[in-house]
């Protein structure tokens, strides 16, 4: 209660105002858009579809790869606090850093999903290997080399969870890849974009639909034995833009740009440099990071509680404890569009719709993760049994099945809620006024290092929220389970 509580308050202190004339008759357009959609409109759609799908594929396995090898010293410390990092900064920031260095180049594209998902792959590879089941070491000869013993005793035991999470990521790693297109590179996000923003939205409504058949479909075409051919084919028909790439960019970045303005355009540090670089600091806090930071913590929180409370409404929809298959049917086709949909387009469609505030990320937020979450508990209900004498209808519900779902609900719930946070940062790149609205404004300015300064804060705000969720989950002995984040 004390989280809703919260969620109350900050609602009467957002800016939750439509701002749109008619917000009806952009529904309207929409509306006829979505049963009208034009799939001989778009420019090089089968290239922006084999963009997004390869942009995909080689980020997720790069990725892949490095984060199996970061779980095996996953227990020093260094490597730990490295990969929170780098998890902790949303897919779209990795991109506009390096669009700085590397230009529009597939290179850009491929590190900017890589690069945190190797944090994230570490991470869930390491828990995965913890919990594997330990009994087949017994038979294990001494003297058994360390390779040995991992190669044939722990990683069968844990190789089916590690395929599970490896496809559950690749699914992530599409939605990611189409969102790219919205910074300039090449896959499906650049074409809905520009539908959206023309109102072509029977051009829009049918690259949304080949989207969400490209993740309904994900199990089938994602077999094992073809993702090696998969690889290989998205590293021939990926655009490489190799002559986008700068050796004397790079450089300037790193060892120009990126330093704070006082220091960079001073001949030698002296005192007057550092009381230059902490009017330059101060100001970058009051004007930017602090409104931003009260923004992020705002929206983030009121997006947590209604994907609360849109997790209740949702889960039943594919339970078969309420509805019938031909139900659940309809319940998943629902749940599926709404959590394939990336916030960020669904954000989109909102501020189309309502005009810059807070309430299309709020509801953006709320219906991803909402369905995210409601798909997962109604699967959990599923072998749920129920007494003979049990209850029906709004009964059934609050009595039999809510009060045994409450905590596998309450740990999903905190376990996303660092996911919401950095999703509400990249956000404010639509104009919402949260740090990655600042984040945009600098790069747009040309200002590397306030960029650099803000991008830091937001990774150091997801840390603190994932700690304490992890706090929290471990007080009210909370467990997710491991092959679902």
């Amino acid at each position: 209660m004390g989280f809703v509580a919260v969620a109350v308050v900050f609602w009467l202190y957002a800016d939750i105002e439509i701002t749109t004339l008619n917000p009806w008759e952009e529904i309207t357009k929409m509306a006829m858009g979505a049963v009208t959609p034009n799939f001989f409109e778009t420019d090089y759609l089968f290239s922006a579809i084999i963009n997004t799908i390869a942009f995909a594929m080689l980020g997720v396995s790069v990725g892949n790869l490095i984060g199996f090898f970061l779980a095996l010293v996953f227990h020093i410390r260094f490597v730990r606090a490295a990969c929170a990092f780098v998890r902790a900064i949303h897919e779209l920031f990795w991109a506009l850093i390096f669009i700085q260095i590397f230009g529009l180049s597939a290179l850009t594209g491929i590190l900017a999903l890589a690069i945190p998902y190797s944090g994230i792959f570490a991470k869930v590879y390491s828990e995965i290997l913890e919990e594997a089941d330990t009994i087949s070491l017994n038979a294990i000869p001494k003297g058994t080399s360390h390779l040995s013993v991992f190669m044939y005793a722990r990683l069968p035991d844990a190789w089916a969870h590690f395929k599970t999470y490896s496809l559950y990521r690749l699914e992530c790693g599409l939605r990611s890849s189409a969102v790219l297109g919205f910074v300039g590179l090449p896959t499906i996000g650049f074409h809905l974009e520009t539908a959206f923003a023309e109102g072509k939205y029977s051009e829009a409504s049918a690259l949304l639909i080949i989207f969400f058949i490209i993740i309904a479909t994900i199990r089938k075409w994602s077999r094992t034995q073809l993702v090696p051919i998969y690889i290989l084919a998205s590293l021939i028909v990926i655009p490489w833009n190799l002559s986008d790439i700068s050796l004397v960019n790079i450089i300037r970045f790193f060892s120009n740009d990126i330093l704070p303005h006082p220091i960079r355009v001073a001949q030698s540090i002296d005192v007057n440099v550092l009381v230059d670089l902490g009017i330059w600091t101060k100001t970058l806090f009051l004007d930017q990071a602090l409104p931003g930071i009260i923004a992020t913590i705002i929206l983030t929180q009121i997006a947590l509680v209604g994907s609360g409370f849109l997790t209740l409404i949702m889960f039943p929809l594919i339970s078969p404890k309420f509805f019938s298959t031909f139900g659940r049917w309809i319940g998943h086709v629902i749940l599926v569009i709404t959590r394939s949909t990336p916030e960020y387009i669904l954000a989109l469609i909102c501020l189309l719709l309502w005009g810059p505030s807070m309430l299309p990320a709020i509801v953006a937020l709320s219906l991803h993760n909402g369905a995210i979450i409601g798909h997962l508990i109604g699967r959990f209900t599923e072998n749920m049994s129920l007494r003979p004498d049990r209850s029906k209808g709004i009964n059934l519900y609050t009595y039999d099945i809510l009060p045994r779902i409450y905590r596998q609900f309450l740990a999903f719930l905190f376990y996303r809620w660092e996911v919401i946070m950095r999703e509400t940062a990249i956000l404010g790149i639509l104009g919402i006024a949260t740090l990655g609205f600042y984040i945009d404004s600098a790069f747009a300015d040309l200002r590397y290092d306030k960029a650099m300064v803000l991008i830091i804060l937001t990774a150091a705000m997801n840390l603190g929220i994932d700690v304490l969720s992890r706090a929290i989950r471990s007080r009210l002995r909370l467990q997710t389970r491991i092959n679902v984040v």
